[in-house]
């Protein structure tokens, strides 16, 4: 089988599968089910360079003996040998893989982890790190296999043809089985998306109330969930109510980008973002500003595209002005600088410190805006070095040493099929730098029929909205006057749901608490958990009653409501 396998690779794998097969036979066996019972996912990540590296995860998983092989010595594409031989693995299975990485030559590199299956030959990147050489990065990364793997190899790349050796320390494998990964998503629910009430009901001596009937209903949902809208949603009744009856929060698909606003220097039209913020205002829903800049020049105004110094330094400044002055207090984000860590129009034609510029004349502009950058690829893709969660924290570290002060970090999630055990590592990687992340512009490709994107949307929701880091969801749903969107619809349109909003109606329906009913004990209290938001409240003990409303913040404090009913006027 081993040699069939080699005879399906190209020149570089087989060299690779050479050696790996000649390495690490004390791999022993993967059980067909996951041995995690009772492990908890840790969500520990490092995106700093230390000058040692920290003990494996999970005791190094099923990978305890790995402490055996410290150095990787480069081969032909940059594939370094040996590596990890992993057998019978199951496709039911979510594996994370993490290691600490050195290497030599270059002062820093690229350097990818992937797996590769012998049965197809089919090789997937699992995680990067952008690592150094003269201390040690933390690479942290996952897979689900699509099919059950006899055999599989764990190995590493570099994008350097200069690197001739990665040393990798506490290296770890964990397996989570569907059922360990979903229960750990539900506990994480219950710790940051909800929190233990305790209604204690008392009479007008202080007395404990037993048996007094407790009645809560949620008001208003405190996570941002929500969608992108466009123009076409002005003066459609049915489209407003289909919106307005699930999503609290919005962005603007095209209207408030600088080639829709000012199309020809000087002629400024605001009319279609003006109509889409007043609908938005009126129906209590939050929106996101995007966007001021974006850095793809197939974006950018053809008129911008022909100034250059000091005429495009004052169109700029003009945009900025223009926007954020009219807009003042209006959006809760501006992603400042869109897609950066693909393109560089500004700073390519401004100079470095255009970006940091940028953000400080925003600030001043609007204080009370949360300022983004926003990026695509960074949860998505693997092998996009552009954007891994190493780059991303680079280009921040770089901006903040030039004086920009970052409040956001987003990240588009424009999926084909998601890595979900990737995903998860990317967000414990950038929750490290203590910044809000928001998922801001969530579909799949429309390559996949309606159900597939369903489910796939399904699985990226409930990683999103489970993950301590993500404080809120955008999808890019926008429906366009012939009833299409750039990549995955939530309904026809009649505005009937199709598979994907059918997901979504189910989820937002799971993630809030309609409605509690009960009774206070023999202690006169009533205890329950609800998710976060504002909620009214009615307590009834014969015939006395007492009606409120409350608030449930983030915190891992029990609320407690003290009730007191009394007789007569109050």
């Amino acid at each position: 089988m081993e040699a069939s396998a080699a005879s399906l690779l190209p020149p570089a794998r087989k060299l690779l599968l050479a050696l790996v097969l000649l390495l690490l036979l004390a791999a022993g066996s993967l059980p067909r089910q996951a041995s995690a019972d009772g492990v908890r996912y840790d969500y520990r990540a490092y995106t700093e360079c230390k000058p040692h590296p920290e003990p494996a995860l999970y005791n190094g998983g099923v990978l305890r003996w790995a402490s055996k092989i410290t150095d990787f010595r480069t081969e032909d594409e940059g594939n370094y040998s040996p590596a990890f031989v992993l057998y019978n693995m199951s496709a039911a299975i979510a594996y994370i893989f993490s290691c600490w990485v050195k290497i030599d030559g270059p002062a820093s590199a690229h350097v990818k982890a992937k797996i590769l299956t012998l049965e197809s030959a089919a090789s997937q990147c699992i995680g990067t790190a952008l690592v150094r050489n003269d201390c040690w990065s933390f690479l942290k990364g996952g897979f689900a296999l699509n099919s059950s793997s006899q055999t599989s190899v764990l190995y590493f790349q570099t994008a350097s043809p200069n690197a001739s050796t990665i040393s990798i320390r506490s290296a770890s494998l964990q397996p989570f089985s569907p059922e360990q990964w979903n229960q750990h998503r539900e506990d994480r629910i219950q710790l940051i998306r909800k929190r233990f009430v305790n209604v204690h009901v008392s009479d007008g001596n202080g007395s404990r109330v037993v048996g007094a009937k407790v009645a809560v209903r949620q008001i208003t949902r405190d996570f941002p969930f929500g969608s992108a809208i466009s123009r076409s949603i002005i003066g459609n009744k049915p489209y407003q109510e289909w919106f307005t009856k699930r999503f609290n929060a919005a962005v603007f698909e095209n209207e408030l980008k600088w080639y829709a606003t000012e199309p020809s220097p000087g002629k400024e039209d605001y009319a279609a973002a003006d109509e889409l913020l007043r609908f938005v205002q009126s129906n209590d829903v939050i929106a996101r500003g995007h966007n001021i800049f974006w850095e793809d020049p197939r974006y950018t105004p053809a008129w911008v595209k022909n100034l250059t110094g000091s005429q495009l330094r004052a169109a700029v400044a003009g945009r900025i002005s223009s926007l954020l002055s009219r807009y003042k207090g209006d959006f809760v984000h501006w992603d400042v600088s869109n897609e950066m860590l693909h393109f560089d129009f500004y700073e390519n034609r401004l100079g470095g410190n255009a970006t940091a510029e940028f953000f400080d004349t925003a600030r001043r502009a609007d204080p009370l805006a949360t300022l983004f950058l926003n990026d695509f690829n960074v949860v998505e893709a693997c092998d996009d070095l552009s954007s891994s969660a190493d780059s991303y924290a680079a280009r921040l570290r770089q901006l903040a040493d030039g004086g920009v002060t970052f409040e956001g970090i987003g990240l588009e999630g424009h999926f084909g099929k998601p890595n979900i055990p990737y995903v998860r590592a990317v967000l414990d990687k950038l929750g490290t730098l203590r910044l809000p992340i928001w998922l801001t512009e969530v579909d799949i490709s429309s390559s996949f029929d309606h159900k597939t994107q369903a489910a796939y949307l399904e699985e990226v929701l409930r990683e999103g909205f489970a993950h301590p880091a993500v404080d809120g969801i955008m999808l890019w749903t926008a429906m366009g006057a012939n009833a299409s969107c750039y990549q995955m619809c939530l309904t026809d349109a009649n505005f009937t749901n199709l598979p994907a909003g059918d997901v979504v109606d189910r989820l937002l329906e799971e993630w809030q608490t309609r409605e509690v009913l009960g009774a206070t004990n023999d202690r006169g209290s009533f205890n329950f958990s609800a998710f976060l938001g504002e909620y009214k409240l009615s307590v009834n003990y014969q015939n006395l009653t007492a009606e409120g409303t409350f608030s449930l913040a983030r915190s891992d404090d029990t609320k407690h409501i003290n009730v007191r009913l009394l007789s007569g006027p109050a």
